[in-house]
């Protein structure tokens, strides 16, 4: 029988191996459901219900809800739409600091509810997917023309994030953790590495036919001419310019050759354009 759990903080880090020390793999964001895959005295090993990533968490900071799946299959769900917002117990009072691209199962008119407690939170800090549930899990057939420029915005919220291997969120993110959580904030499922990105959405044939909001994916073949993996996403602001998370998420001009410094210098390699819109 499988057993699903549910990350009840903020922030939680998945690791590679059941240790504290263990290199963060991602992070799971508040109400993501998990499946166990196994469980050890004071580690529990999950599936991401949502990405599908695997790794190690702490016990404490998961809750188990047994062997029926919740969270992204409810009904009204809100994704949180500003870098950090604050959501409030509506018993306790207690406050809890949410970030971007954190989903809220049973939303509906600023309250949601979790594991039996019901919060509070600003209506304005909140993207409503209800119309876009049935998409969710499917980007290459999710279609939400003109909303390019919405996409690049919420981007922009992230600017001077600093970068954190496996981090997704405003005090540390990645490249491709940058890409997810804001294609989630419009209810598109980005899997969670570039590699794995790059293999969704529809291919866009050269940079001249490139929209706003469409992602670009790179490898460092300008440094190693052998080098085949992708290694770095980003996303297009238009035709010049990309959005992206090295050192920390910032603007860069980009040619056909790939993303450059303000002196000329190419520091990644074009290999593709998708489109997820």
């Amino acid at each position: 029988m499988k057993e699903w759990v549910v990350n009840r903080c903020t922030v939680t880090p998945v690791r590679m191996e059941p240790s504290e020390g263990s290199e963060q793999l991602t992070q799971l964001l508040f109400g993501e459901v998990c499946q166990v895959l196994e469980r050890l005295p004071r580690w529990t090993k999950i599936r991401s219900t949502m990405d599908g990533q695997t790794g190690w968490v702490d016990f404490k900071m998961v809750t188990s809800i047994g062997d029926e799946a919740t969270g992204d299959e409810a009904k009204g769900i809100g994704v949180v739409a500003l870098p950090i917002a604050p959501a409030t117990d509506m018993e306790t009072g207690e406050e809890l600091m949410l970030t971007l691209g954190t989903r809220l199962p049973n939303y509906a008119h600023g309250t949601f509810e979790i594991l039996g407690k019901k919060y509070l939170i600003n209506p304005a800090c909140v993207s409503h997917l209800e119309d876009a549930l049935q998409t969710i899990g499917h980007p290459a057939g999710h279609r939400l023309e003109g909303k390019g420029e919405e996409v690049c915005a919420i981007a922009q919220t992230l600017l001077n994030a600093p970068y954190l291997w496996g981090g997704k969120n405003a005090m540390g993110i990645d490249c491709s953790g940058f890409t997810q959580v804001v294609y989630s904030v419009f209810g598109v499922n980005l899997l969670r590495n570039a590699r794995e990105q790059i293999t969704q959405g529809t291919p866009v044939a050269s940079l001249a036919e490139a929209q706003a909001g469409d992602l670009a994916f790179f490898d460092h073949a300008d440094r190693d001419p052998k080098a085949t993996n992708i290694s770095h996403v980003g996303l297009l602001l238009d035709k010049q310019t990309i959005i992206h998370c090295s050192g920390c998420v910032h603007v860069d001009y980009i040619d056909d050759m790939g993303i450059h410094l303000p002196d000329g210098e190419l520091t990644h390699h074009l290999v593709q354009i998708k489109r997820y819109l």
